[in-house]
Parts: C-alpha cells; structure tokens; sequence
C-alpha cells in the first residue's frame, strides 16, 4: 500500500544543510558505510577532503584561537535541532489596528528562551531579516544567565523563565566562559536569519566588550566587522565615580556580508549648508571651497602645476595633490577652481551643494546624546505610558533605536528582530517608523521571566516582563494612534491624511510540540496531544514547513467537509473526522502547494484514494504538491 510521507517535526538541520552543500562540492568524499542494522548510510571522507583542499589547509601547530572552557558544548548547542514548537496565543494579540484579541497584524511577540526560538524560527525566516538588534545581560553579576541545556529544553526553559535576580557572580572561575557560552549558539543561529545586506547591532558594556567583538569575529568573520559605535548614554558625568565617569555603551555592528551591505546616511541640516555660497555667479548653484592638497598620499605623486591663469601651485610641505594632473587640468577647464576674491589666492576645489544635497552625511562612530537618545530619555518615555513608573532596568531609548534602523537602510516590508526584547523599545520605534511612511514589521522573543516579589512591576499587576513587554506595545500603539488622530483631524486643504501604522502583534508562546512521540513498538492513533487545539497543530505545521507566522489562516468549507486554509490555500490542513473522497477531490481542487492530512482520520481506502488523487493534480497542473500526515 502507498504511504503518505510524514511530517518533518524537528526544526531545519543546519548541520545537515551545510553537509549537503559540501556534497555537492566535493562528490568525492562521500563514503558508504553499514550500520548496525545493515543500513546503508553516507558519511564523508573527511581525509580525502584535506587532501581535497590542498594548500588550503592549515596544519600549523601555532596559530591564533579565541576559546573558553565550554566551546564545544556552546558549539553542540547551536548545532542541535528543536522539536518544539510556538503556540499561538490570540487572547494576548492585538490586531493591526489596536483591536485587542484580533490575530492579523504582521508584528511577532514570541513569549520563551530565545536559544529554542532561534532554531524555530531557522525554516521561515532564514535569510530574510534586514536587521538585528540586541541588548543582551552585560554580565555584570547581577543580571540574568541562561543556562542552556541538552535535555528536556523546554522542561530546562520553563525552569529558567522562573528563576528571577540569578546572576553570574564574578567569583565564579567560568564568569566569563558562561556568558560566552550562552552568547555564542545565539549569535551563531542569528546570522543564519539575516539577509545578505542585513547588519546586527549588539549593545555591550566594558564587561565583555573585548570578548563579545572576538566572538563575533569568529561567527561573522572579520571581514565582515563594520563598526563598534560608542553611544553617549548619559549626558551629565557621575562625580562620585573612583576613576572615571562611565557616559558610553558600545555598539557592535556586523554584516552578514560586508561586500553588499550598506550603510544609511544621515540627512544634512540647514546649519551645513549654510557653508555653501555662490560669489562668482557660477550657474551650477551654491558652492564651498574645498582643499585640492590632502595630508595622506605617495611621495611619487607630487607635482607643479601651472593653472590657466598663470598662477603655478604645488602641495604644501608634508601634504600631496588629492588629484591627478588630468584630472586638475579639467577642473581648471570647466571653472571648478576657486582662487579666492582677489583671484590670486592658494586654489581650491569648489564643492557643489546640488551634488551633495541628496546624499546625507557620513555617520560617525560617536552617537552622541543628541542624536540617539539617552538613558535618562528612555526611563521618560517609558514612564509616561505606565503613569509615571518605570518598570525596567536600562531600557533603551525610541531614538536610538530609530537612528539604528536608519543605518541599517530598512525600508518597506523589512524584518527587524531583538531577541532580547526586555522592554520592547524596539516594537515602538518600528511604529513610529511606520508613521514615516516605512512599512516594516519586527520580530521580538523575551523570555518570560519572573519578576521579583518587591519589585515597581509586581506593585504595578505584573508577573513576568513579556507581560510588561505586551503592555508598553499597546499603551505606545494606542498614543500613535491618538497622535495620528489628531494630526489628520488638523489636515490642511488638499494634505493627504496620515494612515496609521500596524500596531498590533500576534503573540505565540514556546511549547512542546503539540504531537505526541509513541515510544518504540506501540502503536498511537491519534497523536495531537489532548490540551492542544486544531490552530496550535496548524501553526505548528507552518512552522515547521517554514511557512511565516503573519500569514493568513482560515477556517474554510470544501464539499461539507472543514479545513483550514493557509495563505490563499498555500498550505491545507485537513484535521476533522468525517473526512471523504469527494473533499479529497475538492481539496485538490483547491491546487494547494502542501495538504497535511491528521493520520487518525484516515483509513487504508482513504489513504490510497489521497495519494491518487494528489499525484493525478499534480500531473494535472504541472505543480508538485507536498502531502504529508501526523
């Protein structure tokens, strides 16, 4: 009998993937080898692979290393597959437009340990994150540590989400190795979501400064650094302080590849082009003088030039020409040479404001207060959504957050992700963006950790940070769409109004898989587990088919039979009793791309009438459908 090909329930192998990939590379080195069950199975030849490589492999003893006690279990960790899943939670939602308990906004808010919800998220969102930004446990010893774990992961998650005040005390002899650890499979999983122009900026301190840029080097690759900005966090200095006072943070920042990405600039202001004038009338526009000599250059490119109208000129001591004789020889030609009023002054470039104008500005490695925001900022904005209290430590400001976005060039449709979300800064500075006319959607995962007995956020109602998470994003949506309100009821004559942004979000929480696992050798008919709904089993194949969570899903009829629908019938769900070839048939009908049919609703006729029929439209339609069953 025809058997219908089982669900995939385990998160995407990456290892797998990239095995695969060396496969088709260097066909050469795969070996057949026979397991205790007589099995056929392929490995690789890896000595044939270094023979492979020729030249290109390192056999030096010496050479540099950045490693810590506990690597390779940090590396194991990221290698490792997920079978749990995201349950989505539609009483905790908000839909796009403020509506609480509606379920359609593009916006995620993952509720669990960010470590699972990475590898979860590799299938429907690998390669397609525009930007990353994370403000991760600066390990100072106070603040929370993951403590990863090889067994139950989400018994270990459930564990660790209940823990509150635990810290890496600096008397520990593995301080800095347990931050490492925990760091690295993170990091290692969040390049793999990140597109081929997309960055990712992590907020440090001195703590681990020094060791987070090596850690990154390691995963991203040196090549692909691209700055550590130093962000004025406060604007006053602490007198009290023993040696200096501490006013910085650090923000690293890498590419995915630095060859393709970009970064944006900032817009010029009125004060800048105030510089440019226009004294001889030229009929480009406004011009400045700029120097034609610079302080960095060859010895062998020095010259004398002798310009047009007589005057000869040559660098200065201990400076060179910025250009070629050619190229100067032209500038003189088509009067872009400026000797000053008397028309006998040392010569310059004139530099057009047309020119620049559109361009922006170079945005320097120092983010000062003025432009990114500050501490003393961020605890205003959040206490004026929560009625004067600030429920955080060190949230970070909506303009800093902002300006980030800006560098990293995102635009309409983007995803941005912060996977430790803390106080959600991130979700209203994309609404706020989203106001400007940018249409791009976050994704944020927190941990729902325990907040303490005494705490402002326990006397203020609240048990965990996702729930002070989800309340500051519906207290900032509902003031945007206040804002918005009141812009547009002030509209002048002819002015388009403004359209509010999503500000909703679909939460889902981090579970176990809703699929029951039968032990070796019995025999389970039906394996969703009897505290999960149809929507839970429906999100958890979207997932693990990488389908995206915002996408539609829909409870729909076909010949008196209910199905859900995802994405306009990307994907079809048959998961009720009563199931007949005739919904088969109209199933089909639908040409879906995938058909997930519930293994205990299907008897051997059934069975065979569904892979019949499937194959017969596939023929049909000239368009392979995956069918697959729980």
């Amino acid at each position: 009998m025809a058997e219908i090909e089982k669900m995939d329930l385990a998160s995407q192998d990456l290892v797998s993937d990239r095995i695969e990939r060396l496969k088709e590379l260097f066909p050469e080195i795969i070996t057949e080898t026979e397991n205790a069950e007589r099995e056929r199975a392929h490995s690789i030849d890896f000595e044939k692979l270094r023979i492979l490589l020729g030249d290109e492999v390192d056999e030096g003893q010496e050479r540099y290393a950045f490693t810590w006690p506990g690597k390779a279990d940090a590396i194991r960790q990221s290698q490792t597959v997920s079978t749990a899943t995201l349950r989505p939670c539609v009483e905790k939602s908000r839909g796009c437009n403020g509506e609480d308990g509606s379920f359609d906004s593009d916006n995620l808010y993952i509720e669990g340990d960010n470590l699972e919800v990475l590898k979860l998220l590799q299938r429907g969102y690998h390669g397609k994150v525009k930007m990353i930004y994370i403000d991760p446990p600066y390990n100072t010893g106070h603040d929370f540590v993951y403590k990863d774990s090889f067994g139950d992961t989400i018994a270990n998650y459930k564990e660790q989400a209940g823990l509150t005040g635990q810290s890496n005390a600096d008397t520990s002899g593995r301080y800095h190795s347990d931050w490492l650890s925990m760091m690295y499979p993170r990091l290692r999983l969040a390049r793999e979501l990140l597109s081929d122009d997309g960055l990712i900026f992590i907020s440090i301190d001195d703590v681990e400064q020094g060791n987070l840029r090596s850690l990154c080097n390691e995963v991203f690759g040196d090549a692909n650094f691209i700055a550590n900005l130093i962000w004025e966090k406060k604007y006053t200095r602490a007198n009290d302080a023993q040696f200096y006072s501490s006013n910085h943070d650090f923000i690293l920042c890498f590419a995915r590849d630095s060859s393709k990405a970009e970064i944006g600039r900032l817009p010029r202001t009125e004060e800048m082009n105030k510089a440019y004038k226009n004294p001889d009338n030229d009929p480009r526009g406004p011009w400045k003088a700029t120097p034609i000599h610079a302080r960095s250059g060859s010895t062998g490119n020095i010259y004398t030039h002798t310009f047009g109208n007589g005057i000869s000129w040559t660098p200065p001591t201990g400076t060179y020409p910025r250009y070629s004789e050619e190229k100067l020889a032209d500038l003189d030609r088509t009067n872009q040479i400026w000797f000053g009023l008397d028309g006998c002054s040392s010569p310059s470039r004139k530099t057009y404001l047309s020119k620049v104008a559109g361009n922006g500005i170079v945005p320097c490695t120092i983010i000062q207060h003025e432009l990114g925001g500050h501490n003393h900022l961020a605890v205003e904005e959040v206490k004026e959504l929560f009625n004067g209290t600030n429920l955080f430590t060190s949230p970070k400001p909506t303009k800093l957050m902002s300006l980030l976005m800006m560098f990293a060039g995102i635009g309409n449709n983007d995803f941005v992700l912060d996977f430790f979300s803390g106080s959600a800064t991130m979700a209203e500075a994309v609404m706020r963006r989203d106001v400007g006319g940018y249409s791009c959607r976050y994704m944020l995962v927190q941990l729902p950790e325990i907040v303490g007995e005494k705490s402002e956020a326990r006397r203020a109602g609240f048990g965990n940070l996702c729930e002070i998470g989800e309340e500051r994003i519906r207290r900032a949506g509902n003031k945007i769409k206040d804002e918005v309100s009141q812009e547009n009821s002030q509209l002048a004559l002819g002015e388009e109004p403004k359209r509010l942004p999503d500000i909703g979000f679909r939460v889902f929480e981090l579970d176990s898989s809703g699929i029951e696992r039968p032990e070796p050798g019995t025999l389970m008919r039906d394996v969703v587990k009897p505290d999960r709904s149809e929507l839970d089993i429906v999100f958890e194949m979207m997932l693990k088919w990488g389908l995206e969570l915002t996408l539609p899903v829909e409870r729909a009829e076909v010949a008196s039979y209910p199905v859900w629908s995802v994405a306009c019938d990307e994907l079809v769900c048959c998961m009720d009793p009563g199931l007949t070839i005739d919904a088969l048939q109209a199933v089909a009908d639908l040409e879906p791309r995938r058909v997930l049919i519930l293994d205990s609703i299907l008897d051997d006729s059934l069975k065979l009438n569904a892979v019949q029929i499937f194959k017969n439209a596939a023929e049909r339609t000239g368009s392979e459908i995956e069918l697959r069953t729980v």
